[in-house]
């Protein structure tokens, strides 16, 4: 299979059963979010294969669980809404995020104040992961509630939380040293 098939050179692309879209079209951007906040986890996780902790193992295993979902939300982005998705968001997956925000969330230090992105290496990966899965949540929303199904705004609003605390807790299971913001600049 050829990796480029010159079907985009003049700006458009095809979405899943092969409507032909512009490629600005803010459907094309939604997933596309999400593919770039997908990339950035995992380049979060290459830097944390290299690490040894306890918990490394799972904390993949819920990573890869994770990237697999994120990858299934940009297919529904990407199907014309009046259309028939072939694999759909349900509630426990967003229910799968907030339990891992709890449990990871109970073994951090509390926050007093906000914290600048820093620390490990992957600990940076994970906040600018977070900031993308915001970015595709403010882009699926342009989209509209009849275009998009709810729970794929919702799952991606609970995404930014959930790297968030991944991000610290990478960070301190890593040494990374988290920076609070300064407020006399």
């Amino acid at each position: 299979m050829r990796i480029y098939t010159r079907s985009g050179d003049k700006g458009k692309t095809s979405l899943i059963y092969g409507k032909r879209v512009p490629k600005n079209d803010l459907r094309v951007e939604a997933y596309g979010t999400c593919d770039e906040a997908n990339s950035m986890i995992g380049l979060a996780l290459s830097y944390v294969s290299k690490e040894n902790w306890e918990e490394k193992e799972e904390f993949l295993s819920t990573m890869h669980r994770v990237q697999t979902i994120l990858f299934h939300v940009g297919a529904e982005l990407a199907t014309p809404s009046d259309k028939e998705v072939t694999w759909k968001l349900k509630q426990e997956h967003i229910d799968e995020l907030e339990s891992k925000i709890d449990e990871w969330d109970k073994s951090l230090t509390p926050l007093k104040n906000f914290i600048l992105p820093s620390g490990h290496p992957a600990s940076s990966a994970l906040h600018t992961a977070r900031t993308v899965a915001r970015r595709a949540e403010r882009t699926a929303v342009g989209l509209g509630e009849e275009q998009v199904n709810p729970l794929v705004v919702s799952y991606l609003n609970r995404l930014s939380d959930f790297l968030f605390v991944a991000a610290r807790y990478v960070n301190q299971a890593l040494d990374g040293e988290e920076i609070p913001l300064q407020v006399d600049v």
